[in-house]
């Protein structure tokens, strides 16, 4: 028996030729790069429209959140740095969220913003997470998982990154 490798559904370009397995496959990375997105657009908005999470101390309150898990966490030092100022750590982890997540539904700098989910996915591992026995209860180690085809990959279709690469091979008349 002879075996011989498939040519005729290789393309330069994503949008181009091949069957449905191809279509699919082109299509793979957008079902995760929706949920991520929305995922983190939501978990910035809840942050700072929830009044509790935003103070030094209090039920609900980051200062809290972060003085509890303090001595379990992987990296105290971390949770150390966190508390100097809990509600300005907040706010970034919140605004951190809502740039990546957007930046990840439109595929704006789409390798940039899963490069900032994985960050922010590891941080919250390493400190909030770290204690969940087992491991695998803690959802943080999961997203950190996620992000990393996106960081590979970008968004290579149905995105601004796309869009604009697209222009640019048609301003200079060819493949980039």
């Amino acid at each position: 028996m002879t075996h011989s490798m498939r040519t005729d559904t290789h393309s330069s370009h994503f949008g181009e030729g091949g069957g449905r397995r191809d279509s699919a496959a082109r299509y793979a990375l957008l079902p995760l790069r929706i949920f991520l997105g929305v995922t983190f657009i939501y978990a910035g908005l809840d942050k700072l429209t929830d009044s509790a999470f935003m103070k030094d101390s209090g039920s609900g309150s980051i200062g809290d959140m972060m003085r509890a898990v303090r001595d379990s966490s992987a990296i105290p030092a971390l949770v150390d740095l966190s508390l100097k100022s809990p509600v300005g750590f907040g706010y970034a982890i919140a605004f951190g969220e809502l740039a990546v997540g957007i930046g990840t539904l439109l595929g704006l700098l789409a390798r940039l913003a899963a490069l900032g989910g994985a960050l922010i996915s590891l941080s919250l591992w390493l400190t909030v997470s770290w204690a969940s026995d087992p491991y695998y209860y803690g959802n943080d180690l999961a997203y950190l998982m996620a992000w990393t085809p996106l960081i590979l990959a970008g968004a290579p279709l149905l995105s601004v990154d796309a869009a604009l690469r697209s222009r640019r091979r048609q301003r200079t008349g060819g493949y980039r």
